[in-house]
């Protein structure tokens, strides 16, 4: 679970990516699927959009995709989507340690 400090990072970070994924009229299929799943292992942080023919609204497109692919969902602003896993073998991303209490 990303804290408000990691997602507001992993926001910074997101801005400047390009778009990759895209949900179109077919909505969420196998293919999609595995296509963000290699997109996050070698990535860690994707951006996707919802195209207006999609069948399925961005918020729920981004929660499928994210429990299929066993990611988290980072933001969802209108049509487009950020999601983000940790690459276990091989991190990029070096998160904000969470402030202990």
């Amino acid at each position: 679970m990303l804290t408000g400090k990691q997602r507001a990072y992993l926001r910074s970070l997101a801005n400047p990516i390009n778009t990759i994924l895209m949900v179109g009229k077919s909505g969420i299929g196998e293919d999609l699927i595995r296509q963000a799943d290699e997109a996050l292992t070698a990535r860690e942080l994707i951006k996707g959009r919802v195209l207006e023919t999609s069948p399925v609204p961005a918020r729920e497109a981004a929660n499928q995709i994210a429990r299929a692919t066993h990611s988290e969902s980072v933001q969802i602003i209108g049509s487009r989507f950020v999601l983000y896993r940790e690459n276990e073998k091989d991190p990029k991303i070096v998160l904000p340690k969470p402030v202990k209490k």
